[in-house]
Order: structure tokens, then C-alpha cells, then sequence
């Protein structure tokens, strides 16, 4: 897969679901790359909760651990860049908000959307999830940064917190 120059990406994964085959692990690599460079290349704006939910199950899906990521958007919702910030393990991953406050600054962005993987393929936010989400919220408010959604994948399914009413 070719890399961006607006994508930070960690060292290739080999613990994706077992299920996938070389073959689909491919096909998977590629789908990234085509919606990388349509939404991180042209910065097209995330006009759609679908789009974005689309683009994040492909990032996220199927992982056996837990990562907590960032889409970093401009003030018209261009994507700036996609980081996957922290990697956990299994059951959770330890989102520190003064990392989250200090890359926010860094690539200058004016809106997040964050995302993070249930590698137990329930979708549905945990309440330490909600506690997470409201924690962010509040920190980038400080330094005026909206955050527009946060998405949990599970698997084949995302779940929206802005759909569901929860930020």
C-alpha cells in the first residue's frame, strides 16, 4: 500500500481476524488506499455519516485488538489526516486526552472524529466509552475544537454516537 505523506500508519498488521484470507487481506489494503486517496488526498469534506462510517469500518474491522483513532478535519470538514493515535489490547486501549489535545494542535485541525474498534464485534458503546467521548469533548472545547462524532466498529457494523444523540 502506498503511504501519504498525510498518513501516519503503524507497522503492518498481522493480527487481523484470522477468517480473512491473503487474498481479502489485499482487497482490503487496496479499498483503504482508494478511499485514502479520495478523502486524504483530494480532502474531500465527510459530507455523509455513512462515508465516514464506511471508510473507518475498512480501517478498523476485524482487528483482534482494540485502536482508538482520529480523523483530523480543517473548519469545512476536509479531512487533514487519519491517525490511529493509540493501540490497545483485547478489551480496551488507554486513550490519554493530553496526546489527544497535543496532535489536534499539531496538525492545526478545527474538527475530530474519533473511532475505536471492538475486536469482540459488539458495536455498541460501553459507558466507559460515553465517560471517554464526553471527557474529550470537554478538554477540546477549551481550545474551541468541535468533535463531530465518534464511531465504534464492531463486526460489520458501525455505530454513530452523533446518529444516536450522544454528544
Amino acid at each position: 500500500m502506498k503511504r501519504t505523506s498525510r498518513t501516519r500508519l503503524l507497522p503492518p498488521d498481522t493480527q487481523r481476524a484470522r477468517i480473512l484470507t491473503e487474498e481479502d487481506q489485499t482487497l482490503i489494503a487496496q479499498a483503504i488506499h482508494c478511499l485514502e486517496r479520495h478523502y486524504l488526498v483530494k480532502q474531500d469534506a465527510l459530507t455523509s455519516p455513512e462515508a465516514t462510517r464506511d471508510y473507518l469500518k475498512l480501517r478498523l474491522a476485524g482487528l483482534a485488538y482494540e485502536v482508538f483513532s482520529i480523523l483530523f478535519l480543517d473548519n469545512r470538514h476536509r479531512v487533514i489526516l487519519y491517525e490511529e493515535l493509540f493501540r490497545g489490547t483485547l478489551d480496551g486501549a488507554s486513550v490519554h486526552p493530553r496526546e489527544v489535545i497535543r496532535r489536534v494542535i499539531e496538525t492545526n485541525a478545527a474538527a475530530v472524529i474519533f473511532a475505536h474498534n471492538h475486536p469482540s464485534g459488539v458495536a455498541e458503546p460501553s459507558q466507559a466509552d460515553l465517560r471517554l467521548t464526553q471527557r474529550l469533548k470537554d478538554a477540546l472545547a477549551l481550545i474551541e475544537v468541535r468533535v463531530l462524532d465518534h464511531v465504534i466498529v464492531g463486526d460489520g457494523a458501525g455505530v454513530s454516537f452523533a446518529e444516536r444523540g450522544l454528544l
